[in-house]
Formats: C-alpha cells, sequence, structure tokens
C-alpha cells in the first residue's frame, strides 16, 4: 500500500495564520488540578461562556501589538472568530492594539472540541466519575477517543476542512487570520498537510495566544511557524 501523501483541495488563500485563545479560567482550573494531582470540579461556566484570566488578556494584547507592528502588506484583512467568549475577548483586545483592526467574522465550525457529557471536567474528574470511560479513553487514544455526546479530533478535523474550503471559495489571495481553540489549529495543520497525511498519536500542544502560519502559492498552503510564542515575553502566561 502507497504511503504517499496527496495534495489537499487548493486553498488560494496568500496567508493563513491561527491564534489560540489567551489563557482561560478553565486553562487555570485543569493546570492546578493536575499539578495537584486532585479532580476539581469549580468550574460553573458552560463551555462557550468561559472567560480570559488577566493574563490571558494581557497575552492576547501582546498579540494584537505583533500583528499591529507588521508591514501593511503582511497584516490579516480578514479575521474570524470561534463563537465562544474565550476567542472573542482574545480578539477584542488584540485589536484595541491594532488601530484600523477589521472587524471580526464569526464561524461557529471554529468552535473548540467538544466534550459532551464530561463538558469542563478535568482528566482526574472523569477517572474519579466514570473510570470506564477513563479506560476507554486510553486504550483508544486521545485523537481517536469521542466522549460521550462529544467529538473525536477526527471530528473537529471534518469541520476544520468544511470550513477551510469554504474560506478559500470567499477569499481567494487574501490574508487571513483565525482566533480559535488548539484542538482547530492542530486540525489546520493535518488539513493542509494534505489527503492521507497521518494523524498523530498525541495532538501537538498549540501554547495559548500562539501564532501558527501557512504560506500560500496562490494553491496551496505551506506550513511557515506553529505555536510561535515570541510575542509573549514578559507576560505571565
Amino acid at each position: 500500500m502507497s504511503s504517499d501523501v496527496l495534495p489537499p483541495p487548493p486553498f488560494p488563500l496568500a496567508e493563513l495564520t491561527a491564534v489560540r485563545h489567551g489563557e482561560s479560567v478553565s486553562n487555570v482550573v485543569f493546570r492546578e488540578a493536575a499539578r495537584a494531582g486532585r479532580p476539581d470540579d469549580s468550574l460553573a461556566y458552560r463551555e462557550a461562556r468561559v472567560p480570559l484570566t488577566g493574563v490571558g488578556r494581557e497575552q492576547s494584547a501582546a498579540v494584537g501589538r505583533r500583528l499591529a507592528a507588521l508591514p501593511a502588506e503582511r497584516r490579516p484583512e480578514l479575521v474570524v472568530c470561534s463563537p465562544y467568549a474565550r476567542a472573542l475577548e482574545s480578539w477584542s483586545a488584540a485589536a484595541e492594539q491594532w488601530p484600523g483592526a477589521p472587524a471580526p467574522l464569526v464561524d461557529e465550525r471554529l468552535r473548540d472540541r467538544e466534550a459532551g457529557v464530561f463538558e469542563l471536567m478535568t482528566p482526574l474528574a472523569v477517572e474519579a466519575h466514570a473510570p470506564e470511560e477513563a479506560r476507554r479513553r486510553a486504550a483508544v487514544g486521545e485523537w481517536w477517543y469521542r466522549p460521550p455526546g462529544g467529538e473525536s479530533f477526527p471530528d473537529v478535523t471534518l469541520r476544520v476542512r468544511d470550513f477551510l474550503r469554504d474560506l478559500a471559495q470567499a477569499a481567494p489571495g487574501r490574508r487571513v487570520l483565525l482566533v480559535a481553540h488548539d484542538a482547530v489549529v492542530v486540525a489546520l495543520g493535518l488539513v493542509v498537510a494534505g489527503l492521507g497525511a497521518v494523524p498523530p498519536e498525541r495532538p501537538a500542544a498549540v501554547p495559548n495566544a500562539s501564532l501558527s502560519r501557512w504560506e500560500g502559492d496562490g494553491t496551496r498552503l505551506r506550513p511557515v511557524t506553529f505555536g510561535d510564542t515570541a510575542h509573549l515575553t514578559g507576560t505571565d502566561g
């Protein structure tokens, strides 16, 4: 069987940049729960309404300053955001640092991976409340695991591929910025890599407020940077 990767459908964008949202309240809760080795059920938000922390707003402002400092011919012309609060807040904080920043569009296909019945539950909380699902997750692997009522990474990749095809038809030749989530950034990388690209056993880490960038040649997109955080020097993230 051939292991060749076929090119993806044409994506005639001039440039595609994806930003993960700044640090959110749930990021802090998950990190502290993992550090302490205990479950934590303290999040009283809906997934879509989780806000940024103060650090997350500072990180997002740093993104805006980096974009504003680009030459005019390099700045994004079109911005598309996830509908989730942490992504919209991230763009709002970034846009405050960039006079004349584009008004964002919102597309629900850029939302975070849905966790279903385990929405906003830390991994240790899932182990405590649903040990059989924790075992199933470990058995099938992070990439392929679909929580009850939720999504696997392949599910996210399907909707991201659909979004990217629509974007390519609507905005050929334009420089586009997406403000979204780690799962979306990982999915973008796989879609752009081509048909038959092998998914990772474990998705790559995408830092908060990082930039991942692909350049276009008029037909295809090629990766330039992934998870770039050079602009975050001096923030607490």
